[in-house]
């Protein structure tokens, strides 16, 4: 299974492709979407939307996993948020992904074990994981990554489940 982890946000969007056979993870690709801020929230959505579907394209995931939204103090950033969220679902919907959503707490139990895991135990963890060289760099493919093996571990446990 193949799946694709986002970290949605408009300035950068981190993405990471995750393969796992036989219970091994290894990354495929992983980086960010860099938007500069003088571009217009409409671009930044555009240029999102192409990218993720460059990627899908390229690797074709069975699954888009990201980080359900968070309450934000600054209603006009949560707004953007959503809105970014949404050009990324539809990418995914739109090339006939499943969409997979984890609260912060459910992706730093399946990477660390503790939901209240500190940024750089997840990066740590996810280094760990997915045996890499260093810690995923940008910080943001580092949290996509952590939702793609939190889709993984979620999609390995229902289907034991379903054996049942």
């Amino acid at each position: 299974m193949i799946v694709l982890g986002v970290d949605a946000g408009s300035l950068s969007t981190g993405y990471g492709v995750v393969e796992s056979t036989g219970g091994r993870h290894r990354a495929l690709e992983y980086g960010a979407i860099r938007n500069v801020p003088e571009t217009g929230h409409p671009e930044r959505l555009s240029r999102i939307h192409a990218k993720l579907l460059d990627v899908i394209d390229r690797f074709h995931p069975q699954v888009l996993a990201l980080e359900e939204a968070f309450v934000a103090r600054n209603a006009q950033s949560a707004l953007k948020l959503g809105q970014v969220r949404g050009a990324v679902m539809v990418a995914a919907v739109g090339r006939g992904l499943d969409v997979m959503e984890f609260t912060p707490a459910e992706i730093k139990v399946a990477v660390t074990g503790h939901g209240r895991a500190e940024k750089v135990q997840v990066q740590r963890m996810v280094k760990v994981l997915l045996g890499l060289p260093g810690v995923p760099e940008p910080h943001d493919a580092a949290d996509a990554l952590a939702v793609a093996l939190c889709a993984l571990g979620r999609s390995a446990w229902s289907e034991k489940v379903a054996k049942l």
